[in-house]
């Protein structure tokens, strides 16, 4: 890339369909605005209707004429999924951007999705292979009318720097034997990526034209830091945690950028992964290949890893 690529690069995204996990807040709302005003018709995928509700009247008011609609969704139930993707698949419409963004971050104990999964596992990795595999068909479609758009479908899935720390367990990939708040985030966010990486390499083994890319936002302020079971004084640690990141690295509108790379530049590849240039890929304006690390692109542990998640999903996606 010869020069900073910007927000204002986006192509027009005028009758193009985006859904968006998490997009009530933080990275996924700055994400979901500025893919709006480029014609784009947002779905917010929300699991709290009354947030849900407030981010969709805060996007109108951030920029009148928009299109957007509230989707409820709870990527820790998979009775929500279902009900979420159905009602998506009930419009007909096709579906040109899914963008995996919504997280869990560290609560101090381990918790459990409704269908008894370690929370973060479940959430940021179960969730979101179950929501992409459902909606496939409405990406398909979308992918079939590819060869007259500029911006081909893609599935665009936010990890972390902190995958660099961890590794896969598959001997208790749900924490019940021993639970470490980071340790599980970590694990999440390195399974995010093989996801991607699986992913793309299944779509280009059928030469389909839909992207599997990657993103992260360095270290941004956004609510993971506030959100969850903590006790005030812990939630009053973390919101002046998170302002101080917001003012020394990044805001989340900042955060926001790699994802809107990834999500639309024409320069993202197939199987990319796109961060932050600045210090240690924490902070920057400027956007640009983030650094893998060896375990993130181990084959036998992608295929073990999507092998494992179609069992406990239930799930697989259509050849």
């Amino acid at each position: 890339m010869s020069r900073k690529w910007q927000a204002s690069d986006i192509p027009s995204l005028t009758d193009k369909r985006v859904l968006i996990t998490g997009a009530n807040s933080g990275i996924g709302y700055h994400t979901a605005l500025k893919l709006a005003r480029k014609g784009a018709h947002i779905l917010l995928a929300c699991r709290n209707r009354q947030r849900g509700e407030a981010a969709l009247a805060r996007l109108h008011s951030d920029s009148p004429g928009i299109q957007a609609e509230l989707i409820l969704l709870d990527l820790a139930s998979r009775e929500s999924i279902h009900n979420a993707a159905a009602t998506v698949l009930a419009q007909h419409q096709p579906l040109h951007l899914l963008i995996n963004n919504a997280a869990v971050f560290a609560p101090p104990t381990r918790q459990e999705t409704s269908d008894g999964f370690e929370l973060q596992f479940g959430t940021n990795v179960l969730g979101h292979f179950a929501l992409t595999a459902l909606l496939f068909p409405a990406l398909q479609q979308a992918a079939n009318e590819s060869a007259e758009s500029a911006v081909r479908p893609r599935v665009v899935t936010i990890a972390s720097i902190a995958h660099k720390r961890a590794q896969i367990n598959f001997g208790d990939l749900h924490a019940s034997q021993s639970y470490s708040p980071m340790r599980a985030y970590q694990q999440s966010k390195l399974a995010n990526l093989l996801f991607t990486f699986e992913l793309d390499r299944r779509l280009r083994a059928t030469n389909s034209p839909i992207m599997s890319v990657a993103a992260h936002p360095g270290v941004a302020h956004t609510n993971l830091f506030q959100s969850g079971n903590y006790s005030p004084f812990e939630k009053t640690a973390r919101s002046l945690f998170g302002h101080v990141i917001g003012i020394v690295l990044n805001s989340d509108s900042e955060g926001a950028l790699p994802t809107l790379y990834a999500a639309t530049a024409a320069d993202a590849k197939d199987g990319g992964y796109y961060g932050p240039q600045g210090f240690q890929e924490m902070r920057g304006h400027e956007v640009g290949p983030a650094v893998i690390a060896p375990q993130a692109v181990d084959v036998a542990a992608a295929a073990r890893l999507w092998q494992v998640s179609e069992e406990q999903t239930g799930l697989k996606f259509p050849a």
